[in-house]
C-alpha cells in the first residue's frame, strides 16, 4: 500500500446544514462530483467528503453511535502560512457556526494553533508549523532529514 490519504469522508447530522457551512460560512467549492446525497471539495492533492453519519456508518458496517459531541478520536487540521493566519480562520469558522474548541496560541511543539468544531462537531485544528513549510498551492512538506 502506498503511503497516501486520498479523501476523508465526514459523517454529518444534516448535509444541508455541512453544505452551508463549508461552503457559504468557509467558502470552499464543491466539485461538480457530488450529489444529492454527498458533496465533495477539493483540498489541494486530497479530498473532503460529507455524507449522511449514518448512511456512512451502514456503509462501513459500523454502529452508529449518534453522539457529535463525543471525541472520536480523530481531529482534521488545516496548516496556514503565519500566526496571524490561524485567528483569522478560526474567526472565519466562528462567524460561518463553528464552535471554538481552543483560541490561537502559542503550543509546546513550537508553533500556534487553535481549534474549532464544524456545526457536527469535527474538530478541525488550524496551524501554524515553522518546521512544515507550506508550498505556493497550500501544499505541506514533512521534514525529510
Amino acid at each position: 500500500m502506498e503511503p497516501r490519504i486520498s479523501l476523508v469522508t465526514l459523517g454529518v447530522g444534516d448535509l444541508a446544514r455541512a453544505r452551508r457551512f463549508y461552503e457559504q460560512g468557509l467558502g470552499w467549492k464543491p466539485s461538480p462530483g457530488g450529489s444529492e446525497q454527498v458533496a465533495f471539495y477539493q483540498l489541494g492533492g486530497m479530498a473532503l467528503g460529507l455524507y449522511g453519519r449514518a448512511a456512512l456508518a451502514e456503509d462501513a458496517h459500523l454502529p452508529d453511535a449518534g453522539d457529535p459531541a463525543r471525541f472520536g478520536g480523530i481531529t482534521l487540521a488545516h496548516n496556514v502560512r503565519s500566526r496571524a493566519e490561524v485567528d483569522a480562520v478560526l474567526a472565519l469558522a466562528e462567524r460561518a457556526g463553528a464552535r471554538i474548541l481552543k483560541p490561537g496560541q502559542d503550543v509546546f511543539w513550537g508553533g500556534y494553533s487553535g481549534y474549532f468544531a464544524d456545526p457536527d462537531g469535527h474538530p478541525w485544528e488550524v496551524a501554524w508549523n515553522p518546521f512544515f513549510p507550506l508550498d505556493e498551492a497550500g501544499n505541506l512538506s514533512l521534514p525529510t532529514e
